[in-house]
């Protein structure tokens, strides 16, 4: 009789590990998520997505990716692993507010955290995924910043709100962190 109830609590283990299967499907060092292979509900691959996402937040810990900036590239990997292929999805991210801080490049970051910029390989991975990564001009003036001093791969939009409202206007999606 243990032994059934040992072989049950095997398979019912399992079955939950398979269920919580991390992956990486695009972005492969960041926005882990996790295979749902009973989810009723799954993107439509004949669709095109178009997906504007507007990061404002602080990061508390500047040591590490920006956790906002870690969940852009969640989006991708959640579309991916939907099954939305790679010229189905679109991609806008429009930095602003504090979130501004975060786009330098490691000298600015050095001496302002004191280590280099984590985001910088993210916001490589995202570029090379297709994601456009703009910063709003108006936060790059407000905090004194030169083009020069961002991130590689960082584009600087007039501001974050003409942006975002063109982007809307032009059918994307806003997801708001």
């Amino acid at each position: 009789m243990k032994r059934i109830f040992f072989l049950i609590f095997l398979v019912a283990v399992s079955a939950n590990l398979q269920a919580q299967t991390r992956v990486n499907p695009v972005i492969k060092n960041y926005g882990t998520v996790t295979e749902v292979p009973f989810a009723d509900e799954l993107p439509d691959p004949k669709m095109d997505y178009k997906v504007l996402v507007e990061v404002t937040s602080d990061n508390t810990h500047p040591e590490q990716v920006h956790e906002m900036f870690d969940k852009v590239a969640a989006v991708v990997n959640l579309h991916a692993l939907g099954g939305i292929p790679a010229k189905k999805l679109h991609v806008i991210m429009v930095i602003h507010s504090a979130a501004s801080a975060f786009v330098v490049n490691n000298e600015v970051y050095r001496k302002k955290y004191g280590v280099d910029n984590p985001n910088i390989p993210l916001f490589k991975e995202l570029t090379d995924a297709g994601v456009t990564i703009f910063v709003c001009g108006q936060s790059v003036n407000k905090r004194k910043l030169t083009n020069d001093e961002l991130a590689p791969g960082i584009k600087v939009a007039l501001s974050a709100i003409t942006t975002l409202t063109t982007y809307q206007l032009k059918g994307y999606a806003l997801l708001k962190y």
